[in-house]
Protein backbone atom coordinates (compact mmCIF):
# COMPACT_ATOMS: atom_id res chain seq x y z
CA UNK A 1 0.00 0.00 0.00
CA UNK A 2 1.39 3.42 -1.31
CA UNK A 3 0.83 6.78 0.20
CA UNK A 4 -2.68 7.40 -1.30
CA UNK A 5 -4.84 9.96 -0.77
CA UNK A 6 -6.71 9.79 2.20
CA UNK A 7 -3.55 7.69 4.00
CA UNK A 8 -0.98 8.70 6.52
CA UNK A 9 1.59 5.91 7.49
CA UNK A 10 2.29 6.77 11.03
CA UNK A 11 4.36 2.85 11.46
CA UNK A 12 6.07 1.17 8.95
CA UNK A 13 7.98 -2.07 10.30
CA UNK A 14 10.38 -2.54 7.67
CA UNK A 15 12.64 -4.94 9.55
CA UNK A 16 9.67 -7.50 8.73
CA UNK A 17 10.10 -7.49 5.56
CA UNK A 18 13.87 -8.17 6.25
CA UNK A 19 12.96 -11.48 8.29
CA UNK A 20 10.13 -12.71 6.99
CA UNK A 21 8.91 -13.84 3.45
CA UNK A 22 5.07 -11.62 3.32
CA UNK A 23 2.66 -13.50 1.57
CA UNK A 24 -1.20 -12.35 2.05
CA UNK A 25 -2.23 -8.91 3.39
CA UNK A 26 -4.87 -7.80 5.41
CA UNK A 27 -6.26 -4.52 6.34
CA UNK A 28 -7.56 -3.89 10.15
CA UNK A 29 -9.38 -1.66 12.96
CA UNK A 30 -7.32 -1.78 16.03
CA UNK A 31 -9.21 -1.10 19.52
CA UNK A 32 -7.49 1.64 20.90
CA UNK A 33 -7.87 3.89 23.73
CA UNK A 34 -8.18 7.41 23.75
CA UNK A 35 -4.61 8.48 24.81
CA UNK A 36 -3.10 5.86 22.64
CA UNK A 37 -4.99 7.26 19.40
CA UNK A 38 -3.16 10.59 20.43
CA UNK A 39 0.08 9.32 20.95
CA UNK A 40 0.43 7.96 17.13
CA UNK A 41 -1.02 11.59 15.83
CA UNK A 42 2.24 13.17 17.63
CA UNK A 43 4.11 9.66 16.14
CA UNK A 44 4.54 7.72 18.94
CA UNK A 45 5.08 4.10 18.30
CA UNK A 46 7.28 0.93 17.48
CA UNK A 47 5.77 -2.62 15.58
CA UNK A 48 9.50 -4.03 16.68
CA UNK A 49 9.22 -7.12 18.03
CA UNK A 50 5.32 -7.39 18.24
CA UNK A 51 3.50 -9.98 16.36
CA UNK A 52 -0.34 -11.11 15.99
CA UNK A 53 -2.27 -14.44 17.93
CA UNK A 54 -5.13 -15.46 17.99
CA UNK A 55 -6.96 -16.40 21.00
CA UNK A 56 -10.45 -17.45 21.44
CA UNK A 57 -11.73 -17.00 17.49
CA UNK A 58 -10.06 -13.23 17.79
CA UNK A 59 -6.40 -12.10 16.61
CA UNK A 60 -4.65 -9.66 19.35
CA UNK A 61 -1.24 -7.13 18.51
CA UNK A 62 1.15 -8.34 20.61
CA UNK A 63 4.04 -6.45 22.09
CA UNK A 64 3.75 -3.14 19.95
CA UNK A 65 4.91 -0.27 21.65
CA UNK A 66 2.58 2.70 22.01
CA UNK A 67 4.39 5.90 23.57
CA UNK A 68 2.46 7.39 27.02
CA UNK A 69 0.52 10.54 25.65
CA UNK A 70 2.64 13.63 27.13
CA UNK A 71 -0.28 15.35 28.02
CA UNK A 72 -2.62 12.46 29.62
CA UNK A 73 -3.48 12.83 33.06
CA UNK A 74 -3.82 8.73 33.06
CA UNK A 75 -1.45 7.24 36.05
CA UNK A 76 -2.57 3.67 34.13
CA UNK A 77 -1.04 3.55 30.48
CA UNK A 78 0.01 0.11 29.64
CA UNK A 79 2.40 0.90 26.97
CA UNK A 80 2.57 -2.64 25.78
CA UNK A 81 -0.46 -4.02 26.09
CA UNK A 82 -2.61 -6.70 23.76
CA UNK A 83 -4.69 -4.54 21.49
CA UNK A 84 -7.33 -6.34 19.52
CA UNK A 85 -7.78 -6.75 15.66
CA UNK A 86 -11.00 -5.49 14.17
CA UNK A 87 -11.22 -8.37 11.16
CA UNK A 88 -14.82 -9.48 9.48
CA UNK A 89 -15.40 -13.35 10.22
CA UNK A 90 -14.56 -14.33 6.61
CA UNK A 91 -10.81 -12.70 7.24
CA UNK A 92 -10.65 -14.49 10.54
CA UNK A 93 -11.45 -17.34 8.90
CA UNK A 94 -8.76 -17.08 6.25
CA UNK A 95 -6.29 -16.20 8.82
CA UNK A 96 -6.67 -19.36 10.67
CA UNK A 97 -6.72 -21.72 7.80
CA UNK A 98 -3.83 -19.93 6.77
CA UNK A 99 -1.93 -20.12 10.45
CA UNK A 100 -2.21 -23.87 10.50
CA UNK A 101 -0.03 -24.31 7.92
CA UNK A 102 3.57 -25.16 9.02
CA UNK A 103 5.77 -22.17 9.50
CA UNK A 104 3.05 -19.70 8.59
CA UNK A 105 2.47 -17.09 11.24
CA UNK A 106 1.19 -13.40 11.41
CA UNK A 107 3.20 -10.02 11.11
CA UNK A 108 2.16 -6.44 11.77
CA UNK A 109 3.60 -4.56 8.66
CA UNK A 110 2.47 -0.61 8.68
CA UNK A 111 0.30 1.74 11.12
CA UNK A 112 -1.56 4.23 9.02
CA UNK A 113 -4.36 6.70 9.48
CA UNK A 114 -7.07 6.08 6.63
CA UNK A 115 -9.44 8.85 6.19
CA UNK A 116 -8.64 9.74 9.79
CA UNK A 117 -8.94 6.29 10.90
CA UNK A 118 -6.13 4.39 12.34
CA UNK A 119 -5.78 0.74 10.68
CA UNK A 120 -3.02 -1.86 10.69
CA UNK A 121 -2.05 -4.25 8.04
CA UNK A 122 -0.75 -7.57 8.98
CA UNK A 123 0.25 -10.06 6.75
CA UNK A 124 0.73 -13.90 6.90
CA UNK A 125 4.22 -14.99 6.79
CA UNK A 126 7.05 -17.66 6.26
CA UNK A 127 10.69 -17.59 8.46
CA UNK A 128 13.24 -16.49 5.92
CA UNK A 129 16.45 -18.37 5.65
CA UNK A 130 19.67 -16.64 6.40
CA UNK A 131 20.74 -17.70 2.60
CA UNK A 132 17.74 -15.98 1.36
CA UNK A 133 18.46 -13.04 3.14
CA UNK A 134 21.85 -12.62 1.83
CA UNK A 135 19.85 -13.55 -1.98
CA UNK A 136 18.12 -10.56 -1.39
CA UNK A 137 21.05 -8.32 -0.30
CA UNK A 138 22.44 -9.33 -3.43
CA UNK A 139 19.32 -8.39 -5.78
CA UNK A 140 19.18 -5.06 -3.73
CA UNK A 141 23.33 -4.43 -4.24
CA UNK A 142 22.90 -5.38 -8.06
CA UNK A 143 19.79 -3.02 -8.48
CA UNK A 144 21.64 -0.41 -6.73
CA UNK A 145 24.49 -0.35 -9.28
CA UNK A 146 22.23 -0.32 -12.29
CA UNK A 147 20.77 2.83 -11.71
CA UNK A 148 24.01 4.02 -10.29
CA UNK A 149 25.32 2.79 -14.17
CA UNK A 150 22.68 4.37 -15.59
CA UNK A 151 22.31 7.67 -13.58
CA UNK A 152 26.51 8.29 -14.87
CA UNK A 153 25.33 7.71 -18.02
CA UNK A 154 23.04 10.81 -18.19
Amino acid sequence: MSEQEGIKIIIDNRSSRREFELIDFFEAGLVLQGWEVKSLRDGGGNLKESYVREHNNEWFLVGAHISTYKYSRLDEMNERRERKLLLSKKEIGTLKALTERKGLTVVPIKLYFKKGIIKIEVATARGKKLHDKRQDIKKKDAEMAIKRELANRN
